[in-house]
């Protein structure tokens, strides 16, 4: 059986990804730049990925890329509807430290701030999740995708399939920044930023 090619896209910005305050599982709408983001993003997959009806679509039930996707389906000629949303990839949750920016978050809880910074990976916000918990909820989903598909989900999910597909150290993917204008193609053996 061929393993299917699956295109990941982060939702597009937020007001609040421009504040740098934490979302996690809040619905936090996308703003004007994340729909030029987003309709971009569907361009570029109509020149990727051929016949769009071939393919599944699956998102995150968050507004905020539940907008993504409705966006990039207009840009592919598709309906707005006829796409499925998973609870499996919702963002990474970040408990009581929802709504908070870290400045913010530096003056009420300092030593956690620290510890987070020490090992951002295993971190756990109070009564959140960390990315080694997320990674595990990313696992149980992917094998549910046998087919070609086009996946609209968050930074956090994006952070742990660079991890779990391409083997970039946990440190290392936990650091870095997730574009919101690109595209993420897994083909099987490979997995790249387009």
């Amino acid at each position: 059986m061929t393993q299917p090619t699956i295109y990941f896209v982060r939702h597009g910005q937020t007001d609040w990804n421009v504040e740098q305050r934490l979302q996690g599982q809040m619905d936090i709408p996308i703003n004007d730049t994340g729909r030029g983001q987003a309709a971009a993003n569907g361009r570029a997959l109509v020149n990727l990925i051929g016949d769009p009806n071939s393919y599944r679509y699956i998102a995150s039930p968050l507004g905020r890329t539940r907008e993504t996707m409705n966006i990039i389906r207009g840009e592919l000629g598709l309906p707005f509807e006829g796409y499925e949303t998973d609870d499996r990839l919702r963002e990474i949750s970040f408990g009581d430290w929802e709504t908070f920016t870290f400045q913010e978050l530096k003056k009420t809880e300092p030593e956690r701030v620290a510890q987070r910074r020490a090992d951002k990976w295993n971190f756990r916000a109070p009564r959140g999740e960390s990315y080694v918990m997320l990674l595990e909820r990313v696992k149980a989903w992917l094998p549910y995708v046998r087919e070609d598909a086009v996946v609209v989900c968050h930074g956090g999910i994006l952070r742990v399939l660079e991890h779990h597909l391409n083997g970039t150290p946990s440190d290392v993917v936990a650091q870095a920044a997730i574009p919101q204008d690109r595209i993420y193609r897994w083909s099987g053996d490979k997995a790249e930023w387009l």
